[in-house]
């Protein structure tokens, strides 16, 4: 199967973790924000673990320039800041009832975006080696569940019907394809690998910035320990996909 291919299925299938959504609908509100939280932390270890375990080692092993990688990931990781600081963006939505003025279009908007920026992630890493794309495919789909949860709640409270708010939920998830292929067509003519540094400094934002300080807001010493587990259970599942990597 061509890398082309791998790119433009992985990307599809990122799309379509867009309408996971609908079980905001299904699940009772208590037992939803029960697993949100285990499940933001489980997708901030992920995260940290694809950009740890993945991406920057292979940054390092293919080009060895360490301070230019280094600069190009705190530039990824300033980039997410700028989005955030200027357009509102929001990783981690933790239930419907939590957001009393939702903007619905300036949701889709951010999130057409964020996802573009995720397609080049795939992208470059597909063209890099095929296992690396796929790795960062699942640490870039561990975040989008609980985020698309929340944002098809948004939507919803915003007063969008069921129908509409999945639609364009999954339109606004179709940009990764398009990451996806630029990211590709690109690979002729850049050092694609410089942007899995750039990715890297992405994932460590949205796990440092938006999702740890979620699951921190808990005095509960129970719910404190399950948290964290899920956190390393984030972590040890990148690291176990480095084994036959």
């Amino acid at each position: 199967m061509s890398i082309l291919l791998w790119i433009i299925l992985a990307t599809v299938a990122m799309s379509a973790v867009s309408l996971v959504g609908a079980l905001a609908l299904v699940l009772k509100e208590n037992i939803l924000k029960s697993i949100i939280k285990p499940l933001v932390a489980f997708s901030a270890g992920s995260l940290l673990g694809g950009a740890f375990f993945h991406l920057l080692p292979e940054t390092l092993e293919g080009t060895g320039e360490i301070n230019k990688i280094f600069v190009i990931l705190l530039i990824g990781f300033a980039v997410f800041f700028l989005l955030e600081q200027f357009i509102h963006w929001h990783h981690c939505h933790l239930a419907p009832n939590d957001h009393k003025h939702p903007v619905t279009y300036l949701i889709l908007i951010s999130d057409g975006v964020h996802n573009f920026l995720d397609g080049l992630a795939i992208g470059a890493a597909f063209v890099i080696d095929i296992r690396l794309g796929l790795a960062t495919t699942i640490a870039i789909a561990m975040h989008e569940i609980p985020q698309e949860l929340g944002d098809f709640g948004i939507l919803i409270h915003g007063g969008w019907k069921k129908a509409k708010a999945l639609l364009f939920n999954f339109f606004s998830g179709l940009t990764a394809v398009a990451g996806g292929i630029i990211a590709w067509l690109l690979a002729g003519n850049i050092e694609i690998v410089y942007l899995l540094p750039f990715a890297a400094g992405n994932f460590i934002y949205i796990a440092a910035s938006d999702l740890i300080p979620e699951i921190k807001k808990n005095d509960r010493a129970s719910r404190n320990i399950i948290h964290f587990l899920a956190f390393v259970s984030g972590i040890g599942f990148m690291y176990a996909l480095t084994i036959n990597h």
